[in-house]
């Protein structure tokens, strides 16, 4: 069993208030703030980290179902739009769209598609958004 972990400290009131992440390596995130979440202020925030935790997952997790079935890719790259919507009084991170391009030798289209459509779901970072719609955009560079 792996354990990781980060730290996320606020301080003040939502609207004028601000934050940092610390992860445990001692590496400081970006702050974080009202404006970078909910307007184009600068810094990070929640969505674009899990949006960035999980671009890395799916990426090693295709590279690895590839490598399984016997076609060791030259690169994976993985952009995720993770989209934070409104529920009720507060919100929720309704979907996250996962858009990949891969370099792999000697593989066809339709098998590079089952195979990351199957990352997709098995990806430890998928898994753990069980209620949150996950779409995938693949394409194989050739």
């Amino acid at each position: 069993m792996q354990k990781k972990k980060a730290k996320a400290v606020w301080m003040g009131n939502l609207k004028d208030g601000n934050g940092k992440i610390e992860f445990a390596n001692g590496t400081v995130c970006q702050k974080y703030s009202f404006a970078s979440r909910f307007e184009d202020g600068a810094g990070t925030n929640p969505e674009e980290l899990l949006a960035a935790a999980h671009a890395g997952c799916f990426s090693m997790a295709l590279s690895a179902a590839l490598s399984d079935a016997g076609f060791v890719p030259d690169s994976v790259e993985t952009e995720a739009n993770a989209v934070l919507t409104r529920d009720g009084d507060g919100f929720k991170i309704a979907s996250v769209h996962l858009y990949t391009r891969a370099q792999v030798p000697n593989i066809d289209a339709k098998l590079f598609q089952t195979i990351a459509e199957d990352a997709k779901q098995n990806c430890p970072v998928s898994k753990a958004l069980g209620n949150v719609a996950i779409t995938l955009s693949a394409k194989l560079n050739l």
